[in-house]
């Protein structure tokens, strides 16, 4: 816990309403919370695999013994690859937490935290070669215009970006520090915290192609998951949400969902729950950065006799 305070812990975990017996995934590893309670919920038999890309995270993983338990050091968005790999060609449940763990936000030289000074990193695969300072100092201003405004939806996107390319013309913006002075002319007075916020969530996303990566996750979660199998994901901020809102209710990422012939809508999933799940008032007292967390919970629809070759 010391390392991750996992949110909506109890109740993401009994969304995947797991069988004794059943394969499990954890795409998120992050601290464990999640994964050691599948374990425990499993009671010895099945296999839970969990996923991380962070080494940090694989170190913590050796803290779980266990022989139902697999990590694989990989990004999610590469999911069908290494459950094959293993021989898990369908499983019963999958668990995803978006968020960036304590850990990562509590190490300064991770990049990812406002409350520090440090390297502009924010590579959640330490050994990726492109770092919040790649983007910063190389990326063109209109390229910057458009990460802020979509992926931090920064009211003053334009001028932000101005504002980077014109500092970084007169010397290299290496650390946060010379970050936040470099934007410090269009950062808005007494809103300081949310707009830094707003603005390193778009170099997150960028520099982790985050939501590419989750539409490529959902997208195999749909073709590993067993009928009645169950998708619990939780997300913090709306463009994640969206994604994930989206995909279980249409199939779709964007658009409308499709019907058949009949007026049947042809989508993969059901959502279990009508509204997303957030946290009690307790774990919002006990874990602030829960606050935002929302988890949707969606189950594998079966496939009709019709589509059955």
């Amino acid at each position: 816990m010391s390392y991750h305070q996992p949110v909506l812990l109890q109740e993401s975990v009994d969304a995947l309403a797991i069988k004794p017996g059943g394969i499990y995934v954890d795409v998120t590893f992050g601290g464990g919370g999640h994964s050691a309670l599948i374990l425990q919920q499993l009671q010895g038999k099945g296999q839970l695999y969990s996923f991380d890309q962070d080494t940090d995270a694989e170190m913590q993983s050796e803290k779980l013994i266990s022989d139902n338990f697999t990590f694989v050091k990989a990004n999610f968005r590469y999911l069908k690859k290494y459950l094959r790999l293993y021989g898990a060609r369908q499983v019963d449940g999958i668990l995803a937490d978006l968020g960036v763990s304590s850990h990562q936000f509590n190490t300064a030289e991770r990049g990812f935290s406002t409350r520090f000074d440090g390297p502009l990193d924010m590579r959640m695969d330490k050994d990726s070669p492109l770092s919040a300072k790649e983007v910063v100092n190389t990326y063109e201003e209109e390229q910057l215009h458009k990460i802020f405004g979509l992926y931090g939806e920064v009211k003053n996107a334009k001028t932000l970006a101005r504002e980077v390319v014109s500092a970084r013309n007169i010397k290299e913006i290496d650390t946060i520090a010379d970050f936040k002075q470099a934007i410090a002319g269009c950062t808005p007075k007494g809103k300081e915290n949310k707009y830094l916020a707003q603005v390193f969530q778009a170099l997150r996303i960028e520099v982790n192609d985050e939501l590419k990566a989750l539409e490529e996750m959902l997208e195999q979660a749909v073709e590993v998951l067993k009928p009645g199998g169950r998708l619990s994901v939780i997300s913090y901020h709306s463009l994640e949400d969206r994604l994930v809102k989206n995909y279980i209710s249409k199939g779709k990422f964007f658009g409308e969902v499709e019907k058949d012939f009949f007026g049947n809508e042809i989508k993969p999933l059901d959502s279990v729950t009508r509204k997303p799940i957030v946290p009690s008032d307790q774990e919002l007292q006990e874990n602030n950065r829960s606050r935002s967390a929302k988890l949707r919970v969606a189950e594998k629809r079966e496939t009709p006799e019709s589509l059955k070759k």
